[in-house]
């Protein structure tokens, strides 16, 4: 016969266990948390010279390493023409969109394939190996985001714009579960 107090003690016993365990596998890797104040993104967003893409820090958090990225992307007008983007193979993207507004898209059937080189800034600090590709207009999940939108966009999914009405600018969180980035990366312009 089912005895409900063996049931919950096992339960507990099998809870404290993953517990233990859990604060075991961490204990002593990680002492405090990385702070990225407004001041130092902006800085880094407006620096006079760089990409569109920028990465802010990196840190190791354990069994994996986060990224902290700004982007922006100026006007684009849209056209018939296939939309450019990229496909990141190992690191994910999270963006917080924080200024403008603008038509992005995601997945879709990739239109050829061009790997980026592994010397770049690109695959080195950034997000990792990748390729630019393009879909054709229409294809995949095509959105409007505008400030305080969230998109989560998973390694191996292409992304791209297919149109940008005002300047876009954006906040990338990018999960580095197989910790390809150099971690204690901090760019030069935070200060």
């Amino acid at each position: 016969m089912f005895n409900l107090k063996n049931f919950f003690a096992s339960l507990g016993v099998i809870v404290t266990g993953l517990i233990v365990f859990t604060a075991a596998s961490h204990e002593g890797t990680i002492t405090g948390a990385t702070d990225i104040v407004y001041s130092e993104w902006q800085n880094v967003m407006h620096a006079p010279e760089g990409r569109v893409d920028r990465q802010v820090k990196i840190v190791d958090i354990g069994n994996s390493n986060v990224a902290v990225g700004v982007l922006f992307r100026d006007k684009i007008e849209a056209t018939n023409e296939p939309v450019s983007g990229i496909v990141h193979n190992h690191v994910s993207e999270v963006y917080y969109i924080t200024k403008g507004s603008g038509i992005l898209v995601t997945g879709g059937t990739l239109l050829g394939r061009n790997n980026i080189p592994a010397n770049t800034d690109i695959v080195e600090v950034l997000v990792g190996e990748s390729f630019s590709t393009s879909v054709a207009r229409g294809d995949g999940q095509v959105r409007e985001v505008r400030a305080g939108d969230i998109v989560v966009v998973p390694a191996g999914v292409f992304h791209g714009w297919h149109s940008v009405d005002a300047r876009v600018e954006m906040i990338s969180i990018r999960p580095d579960p197989e910790k390809v980035l150099p971690v204690g990366y901090v760019n030069p312009y935070t200060e």
